[in-house]
């Protein structure tokens, strides 16, 4: 999520015992991964490092310590660290250049006109052109033999930024207060959602779109989608304009992404709730959640009315109830977001919303390691403080014949069905010896104080769908561990290890403090009392957590265990608790985005980018990416991350952002020539098509999409 939106309410009311507290119990008796049996030996496993021959596993896990090293070194980073930078432009290692691709605004068709300073943007315009605030995205091959070179992209645009938006008329009309004109909200509703867009790399190395392609689309906060899965056709979903519960409309604040082996897009709905209003007769999931009470986000509801609405485009935002049942308002609208929303980006047929993969605030969905004859993985973060981390398994073993096949004639949402609709969902409980576990969020899973999960709801035996529509209470009750802001994941295809970042969470204490509840009360294992500040623990060993960390864990063998550790520590160099050993050249807070670049032969680089908020850093630099081997990193004993001071130099600072940005969305050609990243929200830039080029004067900021490349030509960072 973007820090320029983030919700810092705390809505998790379990009282179930946060990652931090976990790990400060876990750094202080054990050290990170030093728990025992198959945890004992992940100092010197191959976890992370590079080795050959692997020892038997252990028996409960199936992990496997390390045998003899083998001869093969891991990949180098071949660029020098970069400084940091505090200027308008986009900052990278002597011998590369960056280009702007695709910013807002830019058209994908003809019908529209092009761009310009001081373009008045429309309904229609915005239909038609890049959304707002690039987030997630992923590249689809066209035509085999040509992947590095021409493919679609589809890109998250995840909110809005009404002062550029409006820029031309002064800004919004009645942003806080009194009814919006419906085609300002027409406008912001088509500047959220999701674009396909064909690009194609150039003779000359430059990269360009393909106008009027056929591929390229707009999927916007308007546009009808289905729902599938357990909450597909239930009470829960029934609303005046879909009475059977089988439609929705829109999806939107798209933030992290993530894509199927079958050849979709999976477009992430995180901070959906404040767009939504209910002011009576509330639910339990609005509150859980985060449903506005007066007045939503962009006061979308305030046009309803308006003498040119069709089809309650606009009431549909106001959820409370008025009529006899659900089928004659929209109590239930917000019930159709929340989910991963997977889109064919070849065909353009209507979107489908997941909705067996979950419910709260997705940062994103990132496939687990796949293997014929086996079950289909993905995590997903629930970005908010205190919430949880989230695996879903398909009940479909994958086959091999299911993989995409660029140009072929294929269901490929019907595929999707078949590992979507029907799976398990669970929430992750980290230990702090260092173990963790997987809990099922079905009806007759047993909670924490032995009840069936449906009848601690409140729901039928059968209730998978309520199950659903409330995850969270359901992660609470089975007892979750509420971690500090889940946001991005990314898995190593080899080992199947999982990173992922915890941002911050500035409502952590010192150790030995007293929590605090959101309701004054004490920690009892109910709904409605939960933390509004947590001690420390073992996987958050940091009071007041305002730089993040990286944690990674490794499933063993039954899929129900994992094993875990602390990757690397964000800190300011001068920090007293900088954990990694973290120097001016590689100094971060506010880990965001993640991708593992897979480098083949199990190697590959992992690539961390940042939201960051913190003085101590964001004095020194920008916001930024950074590069390391994770194959080439051997931890001292002791050590409480596998990035420490015997070994952070191997961690390098690669890009930095403009002024005011986030530096979000990731990920590199085929053939590793080509990286593409996503600049959101810069205060004063793009000023040309070099990214790198300083903006003198001011121009209207805007949001893009920018290809780093070797000036040589060669493969990224190596």
């Amino acid at each position: 999520m973007s820090k320029a939106i983030e919700d810092h309410r705390i809505h998790n009311n379990s009282g179930n015992e946060p990652f931090a507290s976990i790990l400060d119990k876990h750094v202080t008796r054990r050290g990170i991964m030093r728990g025992s049996l198959g945890l004992a030996a992940m100092s010197v496993m191959g976890f992370g490092m590079s080795g050959g021959a692997l020892a038997a596993p252990d028996a409960r896990t199936g992990m496997r310590g390390a045998a003899a090293p083998g001869s093969k070194k891991p990949l180098t980073l071949a660029f020098e660290s970069i400084l940091g930078s505090k200027t308008d432009a986009v900052v990278v290692p002597e011998g590369y250049k960056a280009q702007v691709l695709i910013p807002w605004g830019e058209r994908l068709n003809s019908s529209v006109v092009e761009w310009s300073e001081g373009l008045e943007m429309t309904p229609e315009i915005q239909a038609n052109s890049l959304g707002m605030n690039h987030d997630g995205m992923y590249h689809f091959p066209l035509n085999p033999g040509s992947e590095s070179r021409e493919f679609l992209l589809a890109i998250n645009h995840e909110y809005i930024e009404q002062s550029a938006l409006w820029a031309p008329q002064g800004g919004p009309t009645n942003a806080r207060s009194g009814n919006r004109p419906a085609d300002e909200v027409r406008t912001e509703i088509n500047a959220h959602g999701v674009a396909v867009v064909h690009v194609k790399k150039q003779e000359d190395g430059t990269w360009s779109t393909v106008l009027d392609s056929r591929y390229n689309r707009r999927y916007t906060n308007a546009t009808e989608m289905e729902l599938a899965g357990p909450v597909a056709g239930s009470d829960y979903a029934k609303t005046r304009f879909s009475p059977d519960g089988r439609l929705a409309r829109g999806t939107t604040n798209n933030c992290g992404n993530g894509y199927t082996p079958w050849g979709t897009y999976l477009a992430c709905e995180e901070n959906w709730p404040g767009y939504f209003v209910r002011n009576s007769d509330r639910q339990l999931d609005d509150d859980r959640l985060g449903v506005s009470t007066g007045r939503g986000r962009y006061g979308w509801e305030t046009a309803a009315g308006d003498p040119s609405e069709q089809d309650d485009e606009f009431a549909r935002f106001d959820t409370t109830p008025y009529a006899a049942d659900a089928t004659g308002d929209y109590r239930n609208e917000a019930r159709a977001y929340g989910y991963q929303v997977e889109i064919d980006p070849y065909t353009g047929r209507r979107a489908v919303k997941r909705t067996a993969m979950g419910r709260f605030r997705h940062e994103g969905c990132w496939p687990g390691k796949l293997e014929p004859g086996k079950p289909v993985v993905f995590y997903s973060g629930h970005d908010a403080r205190n919430e949880y981390i989230y695996k879903y398994v398909s009940r479909a073993a994958w086959s091999p014949a299911d993989a995409n096949r660029p140009g072929a004639n294929i269901d490929r949402l019907a595929i999707g069905a078949k590992y979507l609709d029907d799976g398990i969902l669970h929430v992750a409980r980290f230990d702090e010896d260092g173990r963790g576990e997987w809990l099922p969020l079905t009806p007759d899973a047993i909670t924490r104080d032995g009840r069936r999960l449906h009848e601690a709801l409140g729901l039928a035996a059968d209730d998978q769908a309520g199950i659903i529509i409330h995850t969270c209470d359901a992660a609470d009750l089975m007892g979750g561990t509420p971690m500090d802001r889940p946001e991005w994941g990314a898995v190593d295809p080899t080992s199947g290890d999982v990173y992922m970042t915890m941002t911050n969470n500035t409502q952590r204490t010192a150790e030995g403090t007293a929590p605090t509840y959101t309701n004054g009360g004490s920690d009892v294992d109910e709904l409605g009392v939960g933390f509004r500040t947590a001690p420390v623990n073992g996987p958050n060993p940091r009071e007041s957590n305002r730089a993040g960390q990286v944690i990674r864990w490794r499933e063993g063998a039954d899929g129900v265990h994992f094993d875990w550790e602390v990757f690397v520590f964000g800190a300011a160099a001068s920090d007293t608790d900088n954990l990694s050993g973290l120097t001016e050249l590689n100094q971060f807070a506010s880990p965001d985005g993640l991708w593992f670049d897979d480098r083949g032969n199990g190697d590959g680089i992992l690539w961390i980018q940042t939201d960051n908020g913190y003085s101590n850093v964001t004095s020194y630099t920008n916001d930024q990416v950074l590069a390391v081997v994770p194959a080439a990193l051997e931890r001292g004993d002791g050590d409480t991350a596998v990035v420490n001071a015997s070994n952070q130099q191997q961690l390098k600072r690669f890009a930095v952002g403009p002024n005011g940005c986030e530096v979000t969305g990731i990920f590199a050609t085929p053939d590793k020539t080509a990286l593409f990243i996503n600049i959101q929200h810069p205060g004063n830039w793009p000023a040309a098509v070099d990214a790198s080029r300083e903006t003198e004067g001011s121009v209207r900021p805007r949001a893009a999409t920018v290809v780093i490349q070797r000036e040589d030509g060669g493969p990224i960072a190596v």
